[in-house]
């Protein structure tokens, strides 16, 4: 139960209208949404499971895969040509539908249509793009405006292209996903650029992904037309770990979509400076992040030398993390092999600041969630971000969960998530706890 949500056990909110209609709740109903969260609770614990890394421990402190001993990397798919990119891309603008396909490779529990899509999106310097995802549409008649969209922002799995979700048989997190699809959304599954598409390195970069998370949203539509079915307008965004990065710069992008209504960042939120830094003094699991710092600041700003910030004996290492997924940690590197001063390189001082949520408010509602037990990012880290997106004026609604982990919160903020969820397509007034 998240802190301070007393006999509700859903919304911390004084005065909202989620509260108020509660409020009326028969005693059977009440004892039916228990029921219901224990079941979803009991239900994403096993999804978590089966998910493979998100449920891992090790990952969750270091908000990568696990070390390659013991590790199992999910059944993948082969990198087709339909992920082939055209060199020059179809005249279009963002959100363009490139081409589709249906697939039924993908190990899911409940019968859904799956489609894959290549789409246009923008980089942030501004440079069309093409991006791979997956959507998954709820079998049945669609309601009259369309499924409702539920658009995931998946967490980091690696940097090469075989490393994107719509390659894994079970799309990194496919037991979620397919619960949000047998709630009734449809869901739409972003790769991000250079992860599945050909289309150059991939980024770890909450501008950057926002990008690809809000432009997969008309391009899914588009091809959920062609088989004949519906998908709605309005969406939410929905993000763990570093895919909780892309959701809050959904919420605080120039670019906007009046029909996108929110965003839910489950694992937590930091400033990449924090936690970049906390990586640095943790695990030498969590040290190989700042391997991808590196990867990233260099695809960013092409003029950045990785030997500013890397000594030689880590460079095997970082050639190493572009070209591997999940777990595998080899060659060994460590923070040691970092270059006194690192931080202070002008482009990843850049990159720091482009990585800040808060810097802008938000012009849509936030729902931030983070585990009082959480060694990936603190909670105490969390709340100092959250203070500076309400310093802001961003609607928000902080919720910590006592002695859990950023995976154990996955499965224990369900049914608060999916609360929150409904009202906002319900048109309520988002809730908030800003002081």
């Amino acid at each position: 139960m998240a802190a301070g949500l007393g006999s509700l056990q859903v919304v911390p909110s004084l005065t909202d209208d989620m509260t108020r209609l509660r409020s009326f709740q028969s005693s059977s109903r009440r004892r039916a949404s228990q029921n219901a969260r224990m079941f979803f609770m009991a239900f994403t614990a096993l999804s978590l499971i089966l998910a493979g890394p998100c449920g891992n421990r090790a990952f969750s402190q270091a908000q990568i895969a696990t070390s390659a001993r013991g590790f199992r990397s999910p059944a993948t798919l082969p990198l087709t040509s339909f992920y082939d990119t055209p060199h020059t891309l179809p005249t279009g603008k963002p959100g363009e539908l490139i081409r589709s396909e249906a697939i039924d490779q993908y190990n899911l529990p409940y019968e859904l249509s799956a489609l894959r899509i290549l789409y246009q999106s923008r980089t942030a310097s501004g440079e069309d793009v093409a991006v791979s995802a997956v959507v998954l549409v709820p079998d049945g008649k669609p309601p009259a405006n369309g499924w409702p969209v539920i658009e995931w922002a998946h967490d980091f799995r690696g940097a090469a292209r075989t490393c994107a979700p719509s390659l894994m048989k079970n799309l990194g997190a496919g037991p979620i996903l397919a619960m949000y699809a047998n709630l009734g959304y449809a869901v739409v599954a972003t790769d991000y650029s250079g992860l599945g598409a050909d289309s150059g390195k991939p980024v770890l970069d909450m501008q950057s992904n926002a990008f690809d998370v809000i432009y997969s949203v008309p391009a899914a539509r588009a091809a959920v037309t062609r088989i004949g079915s519906k998908i709605g307008s309005k969406w939410i965004a929905v993000g763990p770990f570093q895919g909780g990065l892309a959701a809050a710069a959904v919420a605080e992008s120039e670019v906007r979509d009046p029909n996108y209504l929110g965003s839910v960042i489950t694992s937590g939120v930091a400033d990449a400076q924090q936690a970049y830094h906390h990586y640095a003094q943790g695990s030498s699991s969590s040290n190989r992040m700042l391997l991808v710092l590196a990867a990233t600041v260099k695809a960013l700003y092409p003029e950045f030398q990785v030997s500013d910030m890397l000594q030689d004996k880590a460079l095997p290492a970082y050639q190493r993390v572009g070209q591997t997924c999940g777990g595998e940690t080899e060659p060994e590197f460590t923070s040691e092999m970092l270059k006194p001063g690192w931080e202070n390189n002008r482009f990843v001082k850049d990159f720091f600041s482009r990585n800040t949520p808060g810097e802008r408010r938000a012009h849509s509602p936030l729902l931030v969630i983070s585990g009082e037990a959480d060694l990936a990012i603190p909670a105490e880290m969390s709340a100092k971000t959250v203070a500076r997106m309400c310093k802001q004026g961003s609607r928000v609604l902080f919720l910590k969960y006592p002695d859990l982990d950023a995976s154990g919160v996955m499965g224990a903020s369900v049914a608060d998530q999916i609360s929150w969820i409904k009202a906002r397509f319900a048109g309520y007034p988002a809730p908030g706890n800003c002081h």
